[in-house]
């Protein structure tokens, strides 16, 4: 697959692109919560948040602040709170299903922010791997990578991420019908 094989604008047969979430996190594992949450919605936009964590939210690990580059300050000067982030998520995502690469970790960090909100979801969280062949699956990887490379986003950001993700799905699926 080569650059020009990347679907810039997708034809106007092309299955609609599913929207995709992802999130940035304090680190993994028990006591990690979300500091950074994006989507991007089926027509390309987006919308991403960092998130103001709550007062008992204190895990912190300096490996994956190294990979996404976030710091607790940024958090507390610029996060929105976890209830705010809820209502916005519920709002623009109400009713759909959204795709996360990551979906054990995004469900546990969704549920934490959730909680705090003292809200609920009002949209379905599912596997991105549900959407893909076992042959799209084999070649998920490589096909990012040239995404990535593709796209020139700087940033490991949460929407930058998660458009990455719906552009790479488009590739996969864009290639696996030319070759149907």
């Amino acid at each position: 697959m080569n650059q020009a094989d990347l679907p810039a604008n997708l034809p106007a047969n092309a299955e609609p692109l599913p929207s995709i979430m992802d999130i940035e996190a304090s680190g993994f594992g028990l006591g990690s919560y979300p500091i950074e949450i994006g989507f991007v919605l089926p027509d390309g936009s987006a919308w991403c948040s960092l998130v103001k964590p709550e007062a008992d939210w204190q895990h912190w690990d300096p490996n994956a602040a190294a990979v996404h580059h976030i710091t607790r300050e940024q958090l507390m000067q610029h996060g929105r709170s976890p209830r705010e982030i809820a209502d916005v998520l519920n709002l623009r995502l109400r009713g759909q299903t959204v795709y996360s690469d990551a979906w054990a970790h995004d469900y546990t960090w969704l549920g934490r922010l959730y909680e705090a909100a003292g809200r609920s979801p009002s949209y379905k969280l599912d596997n991105l791997r549900a959407l893909l062949s076992e042959r799209e699956a084999a070649r998920w990887h490589e096909v990012k990578r040239q995404v990535s490379q593709t796209m020139g986003l700087q940033r490991h950001r949460a929407s930058a991420d998660a458009r990455i993700l719906q552009q790479t799905l488009a590739a996969l699926h864009q290639t696996q019908r030319a070759a149907a």
